[in-house]
């Protein structure tokens, strides 16, 4: 019998839906307040997610840069995605020793508002082939193809990526 893929983002189908594969050299950490760190698969409340998040690569070095993309492949609701993509966020030129407050905001961060069903919200890291690769800024925040924007911009597959779900936000559900 035939063993089930256990990757996260293979389970998630964030393989699939929004990368052909994940070469996952370098470590990214994605927190949220200082507190709340994000795992594959795992929920997070819209309303905790509403600043940006610190980002932090662990395997570069001092002469790597990379491209931090957060996107929503789920939109307008994930049984029909006829939307997809919904781009949150692109930094650019992140050094390989540091987190993503140094690298070049192309796409300012815009917080998850997710309206029917639960969404994926992913981030990808990509090694840029030297400083200042990405030269093509995304037109649309809807519409956004992260294979296209890798092709384009000569990134090649991500080397990092993690994922979180989120739904719309009830009261009762903030209890």
């Amino acid at each position: 019998m035939a063993r089930m893929p256990s990757d996260p983002l293979v389970v998630g189908r964030v393989i699939g839906d929004v990368v052909d594969c994940c070469d996952q050299t370098v470590k990214m950490a994605v927190t949220y307040n200082s507190s709340k760190q994000v795992y594959n698969g795992h929920e997070l409340f819209p309303s905790s997610v509403t600043v940006k998040p610190k980002v932090e690569v662990h395997g570069g070095d001092m002469r790597s840069f990379f491209t931090l993309i957060m996107t929503d492949p789920d939109v307008p609701g994930p049984s029909d995605p006829y939307l997809r993509e919904h781009l949150h966020w692109v930094v650019t030129d992140i050094p390989g020793t540091t987190d993503a407050t140094f690298g070049r905001e192309l796409v300012n961060y815009e917080m998850p508002r997710p309206n029917i069903g639960i969404h994926r919200f992913v981030f990808l890291l990509f090694r840029q082939k030297r400083r200042q690769t990405v030269i093509s800024i995304p037109s649309s925040r809807d519409g956004f193809n992260t294979r296209k924007f890798a092709e384009d911009n000569d990134l090649g597959q991500p080397v990092a990526a993690v994922f979180f779900n989120a739904q719309r936000e009830t009261a009762a559900r903030r209890r």
